[in-house]
């Protein structure tokens, strides 16, 4: 009788090693298949981890700084121009909520501005002598290197606290008593006029250099408030020399016998024969000149233009941008006081021919377009 169990022994052990390999082998595939989930899963764990980390501003600045001085020349760069004038060049300094957009909007307008200087058509609007008259609005930070021009009713009163501060009269903006920041004799403020010609050049040349505007006829709007109606800081000579010369040359009803109103004052602005009136009134008139003949901006170049309607942002990027964000910041601005407010606009306007209203929009066209405003159509049609 023949022995077959060795050979069935090893049939089975044979079987079963088969079945060892292949359960081996698929153990491997599945530890291999772990492994790459394993990969996949924390890779994606650290890129998160890199998007939230670019995410924080400071770790995000670098690679926003190199953003800007790439994308920043093609948008101020004109047709023909290869490179900035080198008070326009950008800085790359951004703010630090990282916000991209808002450094185009500052070379936009600067851009806007050289445009408009270039219209032949608007030259008698845009541009205008630096005469003491300007170089007497710009105030001086030496220290700082900082120049500022005065254009009143649009919030001057706080930043020439920012600079009484870093020009060292006084240690902090809530120290300063108001009746001081208008004194030019204690309010620690050089006017650029009382340095020598080479001095004002070489400031305007190197130095930062800034101002802000407003609606034109809002301002026109605030600066009749604020001298004719209010008169806050007791300033008596709108009331009793001012208005008087302003009623006896334009006003249309001799037998009225109220004080100054806004369409006497409308009138006195839109006469392109005021400048002798303006000549009695001496640097009264700064409240209500235009922008053009206050700061001449074609002929000086601006660093920044801050908006008045923007203030909230522009205050912030004009202190980073003149690099002085880390030792003073700007007064808190109260909600919704910077809002060009259309209705008030209206309602000063109502009743105010359309003649008058077109010869004072004639007479401020220079500055609706040299700084983006638009055309007030609904007080013109």
């Amino acid at each position: 009788m023949k022995n077959t169990h060795p050979q069935g022994s090893a049939q089975t052990l044979a079987g079963k090693i088969t079945e060892w390999l292949t359960f081996d082998n698929m153990h491997h595939q599945w530890l291999l298949l772990a492994a790459c989930f394993w990969v996949i899963f924390m890779f994606m764990v650290a890129s998160k981890f890199i998007t939230l980390t670019f995410k924080d501003p400071d770790a995000y600045s670098a690679k926003q700084e190199f953003l800007l001085l790439t994308a920043m020349p093609d948008v101020g760069k004109l047709p023909g121009e290869k490179h900035f004038p080198e008070e326009l060049k950008p800085t790359g300094k951004v703010l630090s909520d990282s916000r991209l957009v808002q450094p185009l909007v500052y070379m936009e307008r600067l851009e806007l501005i050289r445009n408009v200087c270039r219209d032949e058509a608007l030259k008698n609007l845009s541009h205008t002598a630096v005469s003491k008259f300007v170089l007497d609005r710009i105030f001086v930070c030496d220290k700082h290197k900082i120049l500022f021009c005065q254009t009143p009713k649009v919030g001057n009163t706080q930043w020439k606290k920012v600079l009484i501060v870093l020009n060292g009269a006084f240690p902090s903006i809530e120290e300063i008593p108001e009746n001081v920041v208008h004194d030019h004799e204690k309010n620690g403020l050089p006017r650029l006029s009382s340095f020598s010609d080479a001095e004002i050049q070489k400031r305007l040349k190197t130095y930062f250099k800034f101002f802000i505007v407003r609606d034109p006829f809002e301002r026109l709007i605030s600066a009749f408030k604020d001298k004719f109606v209010h008169n806050p800081r007791f300033e008596p000579w709108y009331r009793h020399e001012i208005a008087p010369g302003i009623i006896r040359k334009y006003r249309r009803n001799r037998t009225e016998t109220r004080g100054i109103q806004f369409e006497d004052f409308v009138r006195y602005l839109g006469d392109p024969n005021h400048r002798w009136l303006d000549l009695q009134f001496g640097d009264h008139i700064i409240h209500w000149v235009t922008y053009v003949e206050l700061c001449a901006p074609c002929e000086i170049k601006y660093s920044v233009i801050g908006h008045h309607e923007t203030l909230e942002d522009d205050a912030p990027y004009i202190l980073k941008e003149a690099g002085i964000d880390h030792l003073v910041s700007y007064p808190t601005i109260p909600p919704g006081i910077t809002v060009y407010n259309r209705t008030k606009v209206e309602r000063y306007f109502l009743g105010i021919s359309k003649r008058d209203i077109r010869r004072l929009y004639a007479r401020f066209e220079g500055d609706f377009k040299l700084f983006g405003y638009q055309k007030p159509d609904f007080l013109l049609n």
